[in-house]
This record gives structure tokens, sequence and C-alpha cells, in this order.
């Protein structure tokens, strides 16, 4: 039966719609796996004699065994970002005489072989040849390599227990991320030295192989605590039940100034308040706003002033950026519908530039304590603002005439890949990379004023121009509109 069941697995893959349009991606995937794999294997090759070089008076296992906590922490963070539960349609076998244990142990035992799972072997066994080969003993070796794999495993089923929970709050990504902070924080003030604590677990199980029964039953209870809340689902009926959830209305009265855009002002708004992924959108935010602060403290960046640009650009931006790559596929949903009122499509797009400018004005209010770093960082961002207004958000919906990818909106945003496409690739260039470079030439050749009055120049013939530059906008997208209907229609 699980024969059969990889046997459907690969036909649905290689039968798919999404394989053929996508094949470029998948070559590009194939290549950073390659990409991996060859750095993992550098790593276990020249791990052993890098050790022993910087440290010639400790042993290289027991520092290895030391630092695993870092490791395991950020392993359990790439996976709940990266790693999803391997997908079946499984729909069609509720209804077959197929046991639904087999179905579960299949979905499950398909996820032990993860490229993530697959991943550190290109380390740990070059590892432990090159030990074997420096007189350690085999026992310790082999006990080792397999502890290994053990905790690797138990980072999986441990991922998906994780994910499961997680997937029912709002802020999904926020909680894993206090806790993985909260336990590094513990650690690097010494607070409490998980990093010894695990080493010296690690050496004594090596030590001891009878010791292995610990690491083997936490792996066996995480696989059926998995089975379980995968067995809860596994019926045809859970994705029938509707959901019950109170209504709550508001009245945005304060939009209607904006005129004849205000109906479609409140309808971004609510869809950005009321669902699961431009909601996190929202809440990232935050995270944008704070970015500088990795960079303008930073002695290697005071004199990179035209890298202030990239940072004024991005942190006066997030919203426009993270907001607009995706106009219309927000609307995905229910865009047939949209485009069957009788509706003036410029007054839509004019309702999503709105929304975009006043972002990109309240994000350079909330970056100005950035002044404390110097009055050039003020003015770049200032200048990044009057650029972002003007120019960037025709380029964003000017590449949103482009998107044929469905969004859906009750999934969350962090590492969210569904409605990206080619398109969000390439937009990155001109909304990031030119304004350096429009700001790098004349201050080079001239000075810092010259590159500031460059942005804030192009910015304001933006402003100026800004209703030809939207009647251009308005008629690609309704060259478009068909083309867009048919793509959402389908799913991705």
């Amino acid at each position: 039966m699980i024969l059969r069941f990889f046997n459907l697995q690969w036909k649905q893959f290689f039968r798919s719609s999404y394989w053929q349009k996508n094949v470029v991606i998948n070559i590009l995937m194939v290549f950073f796996a390659i990409y991996f794999m060859l750095i993992f294997l550098g790593l276990g090759f020249g791990l052993y004699p890098l050790l022993k070089e910087q440290f010639p008076n400790q042993d290289p296992l027991l520092i290895v065994n030391n630092y695993l906590f870092y490791w395991l922490l950020g392993d359990l963070l790439m996976r709940f970002f990266f790693q999803k539960l391997p997908v079946m349609n499984i729909k069609p076998l509720l209804t077959l005489p197929i046991k639904r244990n087999s179905i579960l142990h299949y979905i499950l035992g398909r996820s032990a072989l993860s490229f993530f799972n697959f991943l550190p072997l290109f380390t740990i066994i070059p590892f432990g040849i090159i030990l074997l080969l420096n007189g350690y003993m085999t026992s310790v070796v082999f006990t080792w390599m397999f502890l290994i794999v053990i905790l690797t495993l138990i980072t999986n089923f441990l991922n998906f227990i994780i994910e499961s929970k997680s997937a029912e709050t709002e802020l999904s990504f926020l909680p894993i991320l206090a806790f993985s902070g909260i336990l590094f924080g513990l650690n690097y003030f010494n607070i409490i030295s998980f990093t010894d604590i695990i080493g010296n677990t690690i050496n004594a199980i090596t030590t001891d192989s009878i010791f292995l029964i610990i690491p083997i039953a936490i792996l066996i209870t995480l696989y059926y605590a998995n089975y379980y809340i995968l067995k809860q689902k596994l019926y045809i009926d859970q994705s029938l039940k509707a959901k019950t959830e109170i209504a709550t209305t508001t009245d945005m009265a304060w939009t209607r100034r904006f005129g004849s855009v205000a109906p479609f002002l409140q309808l971004d708004l609510k869809l950005l308040w009321r669902n699961k992924r431009p909601r996190s959108s929202v809440f990232i935010v935050a995270i944008g706003l704070f970015y500088g602060l990795f960079f303008y403290p930073n002695p290697t960046y005071q004199n990179m002033v035209a890298f202030y640009v990239f940072v004024g650009i991005f942190v006066t931006g997030i919203f426009m950026i993270n907001f607009g790559q995706f106009i219309p596929a927000w609307d995905s949903g229910y865009y047939k519908l949209l485009m069957s009122q009788n509706i003036k499509y410029k007054e839509y797009l004019s309702s999503k530039h709105k929304l975009m400018m006043m972002s990109a004005i309240l994000m350079f209010i909330l970056s100005i304590p950035y002044v404390y770093f110097g009055w050039k960082v003020l003015v770049v961002h200032f200048a990044a603002m009057i650029y972002n207004i003007g120019v960037n958000s025709h380029v964003l919906l000017y590449g949103g005439s482009f998107n044929r990818k469905k969004i859906d909106l009750n999934q969350r945003a962090a590492f969210n890949y569904q409605g990206t496409g080619a398109v969000q690739w390439i937009i990155g260039f001109p909304l990031l990379i030119i304004p350096m470079v429009l700001f790098y030439i004349p201050y080079k050749f001239i000075n810092f004023e010259a590159g500031l009055a460059t942005l804030i120049i192009l910015g304001i013939i933006g402003i100026v121009f800004h209703q030809k530059i939207m009647i251009a906008i308005t008629k690609k997208y309704i060259d478009s509109k068909y083309k867009m209907i048919e793509a959402f229609n389908q799913d991705n």
C-alpha cells in the first residue's frame, strides 16, 4: 500500500500543471539543493582540521557536542519557516476501503525522507569518517552519528507539532521566535547553560550507548503525538464544518474625505484587518521599522552613505512593498465579482495608491528617531519617502498588472510564497537597487546633496504626473483583466 501511495504522489507531482508551468523554478531549487549539499559536505570534511587548528588542546568532538544546542535551535527555526508536512490529496482515498493507519504512517514516514533530514548527513558522515581515521573508538563514532540522526528526526516531528498548534493563532511565527530568543538569551547570559547541558548529555550517551533508549523513546513519543493529531483531522466531514465567528463591523467614516475612492479604501482596510495573511503583513511592518538598527550602529556602514538609501527605501516602504507587490492578487478570491460591478478601474487602483502613500508618510514619521545616528540618516529617509510615493508606488501598481497567482487570505504571511511569481522577484531590482544607483552617481561625482536632490526631484515628478501615469497603468490593467480573471479562477 505504501508503494501505491508513493506511485500516486509521483504521478500527481509530474503530471500537475504547477510542475509544467514552473520548470525554471524547480530547476533553480535543484541547484540550491546541490549548493547546500556541497556546503555541508565541505563542512563535514573541514570541521575536524579547523577545530584542531584553532583549539589544539581540546577534543574536536567535545567542541562540536557543546555547540549542538545552536544547531538544534537553528534547525528548528528553519524547519518552522520552510518545512511543511507532506501534502497528500486524501479525500478520494477516504471513500475507499483503505485503512487510515496506512495513510497516516505513509505521510509521517514520508516526512522522515525530507531534504531537511538528509542534509545533515552530508556533514555527519564525513566528520564521522575523519574521527575514525584519527583513532576514535568505532563504537563511540557510530553511536554519535546515530544519535545525531535521532535528534534530527526529533526536530522533524517536534516542528510538525509546533506547526499544528501555531496555525491556530494569528501571529503564528511570533511564539516560536520568542521561545527561541528566550532560550538563546538564557544561554548567552549564562543564566542556564544549554550548551553545557546538551553537550554533557550527548557525551554521556556516546560514552554509554545504552542511554540511546532515551532519545529513541522521545522520537517514538513525538511520532505518535503527530499520528493522533493527524488522525483527529482524517475525516471527510472535517473540512465541511463551517466556521462560526462573531462578526464585527466598523464605520470607517474618516475615509469618506477621499471621495470616490473611499469604498475601495474601506475594502482594503477591512481586508487588512479581517484576514490572516494581510493582517500578519501589517505586523511585519514593526520588524521593518527597526531594520535600520542592524546597520546604522555598525561602524562598517558608517562611510557607506549610498547604503543608507537602501535602508531608507526599505524602512519607509516596507508596507508599500509588502502590500503593493501582490496587487490585485489580494482580491483574487472575489476578483471576478469585483470586475462584474459598475466601477471605475482607475478609482480601484487609486485607492491602493493612496493606501501605499499614507503608509510611506507614516513610516517616515515613525522613523524620525533615527536622527540619533545623524542628520544624514533623517534626510535620506525623507528623500526615500518622496521617491517611494512618486516612483515606487507606480512601479508596484504597474507590476501588479502581471500578477497571475491566487492568494489564500487565511494563510500566514511569514515565509509564505503563495502568490509569488517571477514578477515579485524581478520587481525588487527597480524598487531597491535603482534608487541606490540614482543616488550614488551624483553623490560620487558631485556631493551628498546632489544625490538627495536626484531622488527628491524624481519623486516630485512622479507626484506631479500621477494622474497621467495612472491613466497608462489603468489601461494596462484593463487589457489584462480577463487574463487575470482566468488565472485567479485556478488553484496555484
